[in-house]
């Protein structure tokens, strides 16, 4: 699969239906003004970092795709994105989600560092289900 269509279809499935936000039943997760643009910027920097990482896959830098990943999805990257600061404001599950999806991120660095193309798409994968399992859960406007 072409990088640009595996991350329409990831844009496909964190967009929610065309109904309003009244028939939204997912769970509205209230954030100070500042705390939402900041929430929502991270998860920008998280799709163009997803979309970085297939471009680079495409090419076969696997080694690259592993940096930016630790760096900017994975483990390493929670003080950037000031994790722990935003978590006191997430229920639980909320939280348990971004946890995944920073964890399934660095086993993608390990498996891209690996060289093995098929197991770090199969690891990417967990990084978006880990997406799609909260965007499915959760909103915040």
């Amino acid at each position: 699969m072409k990088p640009y269509l595996a991350l329409c279809i990831l844009l496909l499935t964190l967009t929610p239906s065309l109904s309003s936000a009244a028939e939204d039943s997912r769970q509205l997760v209230k954030l100070p003004d500042m705390m939402q643009h900041h929430m929502l910027a991270n998860m920008r920097d998280h799709l163009q970092t997803l979309n970085d990482i297939l471009i680079m896959m495409g090419k076969g830098e696997l080694g690259k795709a592993s940096d930016l990943a630790e760096a900017r999805l994975g483990m390493s990257s929670l003080p950037l994105h000031g994790a722990s600061h935003m978590a006191q404001f997430m229920p639980k599950g909320m939280q348990e989600a971004g946890t995944a999806m920073h964890k399934a991120a660095s086993r993608f660095a390990r498996k891209a560092q690996e060289g093995d193309a098929l197991a770090a798409y199969r690891a990417l994968s967990e990084v978006t289900s880990s997406c799609v399992a909260c965007h499915t859960s959760y909103r915040i406007h």
